[in-house]
């Protein structure tokens, strides 16, 4: 299958048609779970298709080392190839990694001036223009308002969409009705798009829980297989 069919195809495609037409540049998206259900495979895969797209991705880690991060590139990358029979997939893989750029920050060494530096230095020196950043591992439990605002306010001149992965967990505080549950509830006007990840038997399944200024959230018929990390349909 060439490379346009597996984007037209794409299980992704139902997830922009369910959000109107997808993030948008200059929005900010979070995937949001609990630990280890998935968050930095789906990440990758809003990238992959991105990438597949021919267009750049900046993908920023806070918790893992970029030999990681770029494993998980090549094994999800492996298995869409795999599943979806793409025809020439060496030279396809080729150009994903020429289009991808990755930097890490470990040990809480992250700051919005390291950030800001980083997407000067690629846009100036190297001509490097992101359609979009993700960044996986960011802390939302304390109050980070104003630096979130700031990365908003980043994507938005950079014209890039900006996605973001936010970690909850079992006995996080109880959602109030009508809010985003913890730890985003505080940041809700900041964000524009919030899919969650939640454990259903051998799946994990999304659930739209922001769409924009949309109030009636459509249901996401779409589960991550545990198995190779992609999306796929029910």
């Amino acid at each position: 299958m060439v490379v346009k069919k597996v984007h037209e195809r794409s299980p992704l495609r139902v997830f922009e048609r369910s959000i109107h037409g997808g993030l948008g540049a200059g929005n900010l998206g979070v995937i949001l779970s609990r630990p280890g259900m998935g968050k930095t495979a789906f990440m990758v895969g809003i990238a992959l298709d991105s990438l597949m797209r021919g267009n750049k991705v900046f993908h920023v880690a806070l918790e893992q080392s970029v030999d990681h991060v770029r494993e998980h590139y090549d094994e999800i990358f492996t298995d869409l190839a795999r599943t979806t029979h793409l025809d020439d997939a060496a030279s396809v893989r080729v150009s994903v990694e020429r289009g991808r750029m990755v930097h890490t920050y470990l040990g809480h060494s992250f700051s919005m001036i390291k950030f800001k530096n980083a997407l000067n230095q690629l846009r100036e020196h190297l001509h490097f223009e992101p359609a979009a950043v993700m960044i996986d591992g960011f802390d939302f439990a304390d109050d980070h308002y104003d630096e979130i605002s700031e990365m908003r306010e980043v994507a938005r001149r950079a014209s890039c969409e900006l996605w973001m992965s936010a970690r909850t967990f079992k006995a996080a505080p109880a959602q109030s009705p009508g809010h985003l549950p913890w730890p985003l509830n505080r940041y809700e006007d900041l964000l524009s798009v919030v899919v969650g990840l939640e454990p259903e038997g051998d799946r994990v399944r999304l659930r739209l829980l922001k769409d924009h200024e949309n109030k009636d959230l459509s249901a996401l018929y779409l589960d991550l297989d545990p198995q190779t990390m992609l999306l796929i349909e029910r």
